[in-house]
């Protein structure tokens, strides 16, 4: 049983995502403030973090950052939950690596369907067959699911990784947004564009000088050019 971290500090909402949490599943631990919230990161190592941007004391984008800064929890995906006038702290969230968000108020059906694409695109859902993939100066494992750039590592999210492999797989093909969201974070289209936008921004940020292998093509979405593979 998967164990999920619920930070959190609205009794109502908290309640009500651990009751649906549990019922679908999965083991839930709670706390309601964000030093709690890190103390019990580091203790119960969860599968992966809910967290509330607006938190007393600690707030969520610094738990994010506290988070993606040590190298024992930065691989901890994190779903936000945001208000819907947070869309500043919500690109924040992902500049700081979190991996989705469910935009207050949200049906428990949507968050379990966040909830279980997370995990899946954790879980890498590899073909152990599937030899590496090679660019240039870009190596890909799959069954590692891990990326070098001259042979250094690059601290992917799992959703990056996911949004990468996937630009690679459909390479020359020019994916829309609403392509990428149904493919990498498994939900539909529905003015979720600037995810998209986002983490492809930040993936450049990663790349450094082999950012330009991913394209923009304006008014439709982005393709992934690359170089001659070796």
């Amino acid at each position: 049983m998967e164990k999920i971290l619920v930070l959190e500090d609205e009794p109502d909402i908290l309640g009500m995502v651990q009751y649906n949490l549990e019922r679908a599943g999965f083991e839930v631990r709670t706390a309601e403030d964000g030093e709690t919230g890190l103390e019990l990161v580091r203790s119960e190592s969860p599968s992966l973090l809910i967290l509330d941007l607006m938190l007393p004391g600690i707030d969520g984008l610094d738990v994010c950052k506290s988070l993606k800064s040590d190298a024992a929890t930065k691989d901890l995906p994190v779903l936000m939950l945001t208000a819907r006038k947070d869309e500043v702290d919500r690109i924040l969230g992902f500049e700081l690596g979190a991996d989705d968000y469910v935009v207050k108020p949200f049906s428990p059906r949507e968050l379990i369907l966040r909830v279980r694409a997370i995990l899946r695109r954790a879980g890498g859902e590899a073909d152990e067959t599937e030899a590496d993939i090679q660019y240039g100066g870009l190596r890909i494992s799959r069954t590692a699911h891990q990326v070098w750039i001259d042979e250094k590592p690059l601290a992917l999210t799992a959703t990056e990784f996911k949004l990468l492999t996937t630009l690679i797989d459909r390479k020359g093909r020019v994916q829309t947004r609403e392509d990428l969201l149904d493919t990498v974070w498994g939900y539909e289209y529905a003015g979720y564009g600037r995810t998209v936008d986002t983490h492809v921004r930040r993936l450049r940020e990663k790349l450094g000088p082999l950012s330009s292998m991913i394209e923009t093509v304006r008014g439709v979405g982005y393709r992934f050019s690359g170089i001659e593979e070796t």
